[in-house]
């Protein structure tokens, strides 16, 4: 018999979703058997409309519950180290939303911390579950796809006045970062995910679109992997037509997205186009036999559940979180010295503690 995880959810903005696309899409694998948020009535309204009777708006009353296995953080970011870290040291399960962390000392923090404790902690990336993106890692890692040349990856979202009325969102201590750490970062791991590690980038960075915010809102990245391949990725929030899209260019085939704003729609087919024949007979073959996990947030929790449960490797790791870290804290040290980055970032960098009181 499947054991149920009890899980906690706190912060119940995205926390909801976690919830409707995640939780209940596994219902033999997890129960949500408390939530948390500081907002009465959403809290209410949450619980009334899951069925989920235990609400709190102290986490400390979560932290206290014996019961729960898993604390999912869904808070706003600026919140999310303090938290993970109590749960860690309760002995719970972290799932928690991006961005994880505003620094790498953060983050490093956090894996001592996990060392210590009988928790594990899962980043949430939850763009590497499109049907469309296992596919193509499967094809990539069987050799099919051949050698990468090129990729461009582009979020270019609207988020007006009416996004930054939360004020955590305008500002570097809430957000920990705008454009490239609240709406690119999961593109951009799926970038990575696909392609590998970055060597080196270059990046800029402006706030162009909304006024009165300190965090960017626009941002251009020029991208050399460890591959060989070459990209740029660039984001901004004032595009009056909302898309999101990526295009990898490889030796025998091109992997496309279409230009729906969400890469994990389950009804936006990504695209493998072959350079003859027998590539796309060797792609037909590759994938009738390739059965990809459930789309999105219900992927990722069924993997995690089997990760806890079997006792096995986390599909998702604070390492991973931290190469997401590294990327971020290289383009904002290299939009503030016009300078291209190597990377990994050390412990002896400027940033390493943070760009949040840089700009």
């Amino acid at each position: 018999m499947t054991r149920k995880l009890k899980v906690a959810v706190v912060g119940l903005g995205v926390g909801q979703t976690h919830i409707e696309r995640g939780y209940l899409t596994n219902p033999e694998r997890f129960e949500v058997t408390a939530i948390c948020d500081t907002d009465n009535d959403r809290l209410n309204a949450v619980g009334d409309a899951f069925g989920i009777e235990r609400r709190e708006h102290d986490y400390l009353e979560v932290l206290g519950m014996d019961d729960v296995d898993v604390i999912d953080v869904c808070t706003p970011p600026g919140t999310h180290k303090a938290l993970m870290l109590a749960a860690l040291q309760a002995g719970k399960h972290v799932i928690c939303e991006k961005p994880l962390v505003g620094s790498l000392a953060d983050i490093d923090e956090l894996l001592d911390a996990e060392s210590r404790s009988s928790g594990h902690v899962m980043p949430i990336m939850q763009y590497r579950y499109n049907d469309g993106a296992q596919k193509a890692k499967h094809l990539i890692e069987t050799g099919i796809a051949g050698k990468p040349y090129v990729a461009t990856c582009e979020v270019h979202w609207l988020r007006d006045q009416t996004y930054y009325q939360r004020d955590w969102r305008r500002n570097w201590n809430g957000a920990l970062g705008g454009a490239l750490m609240n709406h690119a970062i999961h593109a951009n791991d799926l970038m990575f995910y696909l392609l590998g590690p970055v060597r080196s980038l270059f990046a800029r960075i402006a706030t162009r679109v909304n006024a009165g915010i300190e965090v960017e809102d626009c941002a251009s990245v020029s991208v050399e992997l460890n591959c060989g391949a070459i990209a740029t990725t660039s984001a901004t929030l004032g595009s009056v037509e909302p898309l999101s899209r990526m295009r990898l260019c490889f030796e025998n085939m091109i992997i496309e997205t279409d230009s729906r704003p969400d890469f994990t729609a389950e009804d936006a087919p990504w695209r493998f186009i072959p350079k003859d024949a027998e590539t796309a007979r060797l792609i037909e073959e590759a994938l009738a036999e390739f059965a990809p996990p459930p789309t999105g947030f219900a992927g990722q929790m069924q993997h995690f559940h089997e990760a806890i449960c079997a006792k096995t490797p986390l599909p998702l790791t604070l390492a991973d979180a931290r190469h997401s870290l590294d990327f971020a804290t290289a383009a904002y040290w290299s939009a503030k010295t016009y300078s291209a980055v190597a990377l990994p970032v050390m412990a002896d960098h400027p940033f390493y503690n943070g760009w949040q009181n840089a700009f």
